[in-house]
């Protein structure tokens, strides 16, 4: 069922929702990987219907659609093979003087919660939360982004033909939607985008005391040691840039190049470019496009922060922009103070490491770090020198993948994180309980205390 609804009806779900988590479904193990189970049969069903929507929103080639969207059933599978070990409480020692006590930590569901999904990922950005909701036992509403309309249509179809929207439903529409949501209580906020909108939510939220998950973004910088395979190199920056067309959170924002090294990885950075897309990419099958109009015009001028080694060229009218590297760029250029979001590669260059390190911790905390070196030595200096939500070396993306691997930022690049079991822990409480049995009783604790208090030091000699 598709809920386009005011505040009303919003009410009238959350009601609906409190009611259906009260009464103790969603805490049955069995039930959860039964709707994790139609979760998978639900994706798998509406592939085609996704991908056709992907298309029409964002341009998104099949491959890319598929392996980056789709591929949230690699995420629904861990959940399922590894459920039965998360909900497990957690027996912990307790001290002599507590004997006999038992102590354990339970994970318990928090009830219901409100996942707001982005437009780049729709799919994957929206599924991959809603994953670890399901998976801690709670009730869910969900609100995809108006930007990508299309893959909201499939995505509100997909959830109202697999689950009584009591317990999991859609409520699509725009700002105002947001807003009515926002206003409400619930008992978890879990919201993907931008750190603009991350403070409107979380200023929300906190009206409540609610606590939230933040997934923002920053400019994730790519720093180029001069030990590197350049072609190899060359690609992997390539791909993990132009992917989308720029429009990933964890996209290299921004490459910092030994000098050394320099002249030979924007050759080859063009010619992979060429070799991925072609000498038009405006006709390649394999480039999407921007999102939406407003997108373009924010993007357009930082083409003129530097100079366009490749690419530069855009067209409004399909919301085009070419893959585009850019050298000579002014650290003070809007291009470096704000997080791209788009197929722009601004290139910088250092003599050394620690020059490179200084300009990244000079500015807020970014999502995603990479370094590229056959120099162990380095890759340690870099990774145990900056702060990032995550870091990969010699390559990049690949890092979100990795299901025991949490995903978050750090400072202004999000708070909290999920993915794999991390998406259990975001969305449960872990609810410490003390266990004693009436047959003993030491009884030092109870007053008169008179003589007592040098008994009670020698438990803390």
């Amino acid at each position: 069922m598709t809920t386009t609804a005011p505040a009303p009806s919003i009410k009238n779900l959350l009601h609906q929702q409190r009611q259906f988590f009260n009464t103790g479904k969603t805490r049955d193990i069995h039930f959860r990987l039964e709707q994790l189970a139609q979760l998978r049969q639900a994706v798998t069903r509406h592939q085609n219907a996704i991908l056709a929507a992907l298309a029409q929103d964002l341009r998104k080639p099949q491959f890319e659609a598929f392996t980056t969207e789709v591929g949230v059933l690699k995420e629904i599978d861990y959940a399922i093979r590894n459920l039965r070990a998360w909900v497990k409480p957690k027996t912990v020692a307790t001290p002599p003087e507590y004997f006999p006590a038992r102590a354990r930590i339970q994970p318990e569901p928090l009830g219901v919660v409100l996942i707001i999904g982005p437009w780049n990922y729709p799919i994957q950005l929206t599924v991959s939360p809603l994953v670890g909701a399901i998976a801690a036992g709670n009730c869910a509403i969900v609100k995809p982004s108006e930007l990508a309309p299309a893959t909201s249509q499939v995505f509100a179809e997909m959830i109202g033909e697999t689950f009584d929207p009591a317990y999991i439903t859609v409520v699509e529409g725009g700002v105002d939607t947001s807003q009515a949501l926002l206003a409400e209580k619930f008992d978890h906020i879990f919201f993907t985008g931008g750190t603009a909108i991350g403070k409107i939510v979380m200023a929300a939220a906190a009206q409540h005391l609610t606590p939230v998950t933040l997934e923002l973004g920053g400019k994730s910088p790519c720093i180029v040691d001069a030990d590197i395979p350049v072609e190899r190199t060359a690609k992997r920056i390539v791909w993990g840039k132009y992917l989308n067309a720029g429009q990933t959170c964890i996209a290299p924002d921004y490459l910092l190049v030994d000098r050394q090294i320099k002249p030979a990885l924007m050759a080859a950075i063009a010619a992979t470019i060429q070799e991925f897309y072609g000498n038009d990419p405006a006709t390649s099958p394999d480039y999407a496009r921007i999102i939406s109009p407003r997108h373009f015009s924010r993007l357009v001028p930082l083409l003129q922060d530097g100079t366009p080694v490749v690419g530069g060229q855009s067209n409004p009218e399909d919301c085009y922009i070419a893959p585009t590297v850019l050298d000579h760029v002014n650290l003070d250029a809007p291009v470096m103070q704000e997080e791209i979001f788009g197929p722009i590669l601004p290139v910088l260059e250092y003599e050394n490491v620690e020059e490179a390190i200084a300009l990244i911790n000079a500015k807020p905390k970014p999502l995603a770090l990479y370094v590229f070196s056959r120099n162990q030595d380095v890759q340690q200096q870099v990774l145990q020198n900056t702060s990032s939500g995550n870091a990969c070396v010699n390559d990049t993306i690949m890092q979100v993948g990795v299901p025991g691997l949490p995903f978050g930022g750090v400072g202004d690049s999000g708070i909290g994180a999920y993915h794999g079991k991390a998406s259990f822990d975001t969305f449960s409480h872990f609810k410490s309980v003390l266990f004693k049995p009436f047959w003993a009783d030491l009884p030092w604790r109870y007053a008169p205390y008179a003589g007592k208090l040098e008994q009670v030091k020698r438990f803390f000699k």
